[in-house]
């Protein structure tokens, strides 16, 4: 049975405010991401049609009956964009979020524009951060490690559909497969959420990798072995470590840099004005 557009938007995020206590025009905006993915159409031509009758098509019900489970947007239709380019975005990875692309602009600032220069992504998920690196900067050699290879295997689509040539991916546990190699940067978004933190059991963080959200009681024992390990992987002097963190953890993520011996130790804020990431300079 057809309805008018929008009566069929009026009612779904009608549904979706109420269930999952989104604002209402968020609501709307999800409800018109859901439509545009099964009616293969722009935003826009649902504003232009947004009083026309429709046959809203079985697999618009189904995706809103998921997203009122909770289920993320990102993972109902299969993309998310970040830093101007769209991942493809599966359950085997975190949603990239826009709050990390301050690490790729801090990065980026830390990166010549005209020279080679290698830079390490550890934790590459999807590949976000490695490709908005390697694509904003042609000239560097990214390298990008992953311990799930069902993660590599959606960053490695991710890097042959955004034409990523100079990007390597591999297979390993944090630095285990690097040997001595040496990076003039590293970046990580790594898991810091305390194991204990009740929203892992809310909202959209349910549906993700738990693997890629939680590190130990204070969520920073990724933080930890990333800052130990790190000086052995960066080129001295002027190796820069970059990393993403919780906003109440930039005073421990600064005593964990310093107790490792980087020096320029800074936390850099979003947005919002909430810690976001942490930086330090190797030593000589």
């Amino acid at each position: 049975m057809s309805a008018g557009l929008h009566d069929i938007l009026r009612q779904g995020a009608g549904r979706l405010a109420a269930t999952l206590g989104l604002d209402p025009r968020e609501a709307r905006l999800e409800v018109q991401i859901l439509l545009c993915h099964v009616l293969d159409k722009p935003r826009s031509w649902l504003i232009r049609h947004d009083r026309d009758e429709l046959q809203a098509p079985s697999s618009y019900a189904d995706l809103l009956a998921r997203r009122l489970t909770g289920e993320p947007i990102a993972y109902l239709i299969g993309k998310r964009e970040f830093f101007g380019l769209e991942f493809k975005t599966t359950p085997a990875v975190l949603i990239p979020r826009p709050e990390t692309e301050l690490l790729v602009e801090l990065a980026l600032a830390r990166i010549p524009e005209n020279r080679p220069c290698k830079v390490l992504d550890l934790g590459t998920g999807s590949g976000a951060i490695a490709i908005s690196l390697a694509k904003n900067r042609p000239q560097v050699t990214v390298t990008a490690i992953d311990q799930s290879l069902e993660a590599l295997a959606v960053a490695r689509e991710n890097a042959a559909r955004l034409d990523t040539p100079k990007l390597r991916l591999l297979h390993s546990n944090w630095f285990s497969a690097l040997a001595s190699e040496t990076f003039d940067l590293i970046v990580s978004n790594p898991p810091y959420v305390e194991a204990a933190d009740p929203h892992l059991q809310r909202g959209d963080v349910r549906f993700e990798p738990l693997s890629a959200l939680a590190a130990g009681v204070d969520g920073l024992d990724d933080i930890r072995r990333i800052a130990a390990a790190a000086p052995h992987h960066l080129k001295k002097p002027g190796g820069w470590l970059l990393f993403e963190h919780g906003y109440n953890q930039g005073e421990g993520c600064r005593k964990i840099l310093r107790q490792q011996g980087f020096s320029e130790v800074a936390t850099i804020c979003d947005l919002a004005g909430l810690e976001r990431v942490s930086v330090g300079l190797s030593a000589d």
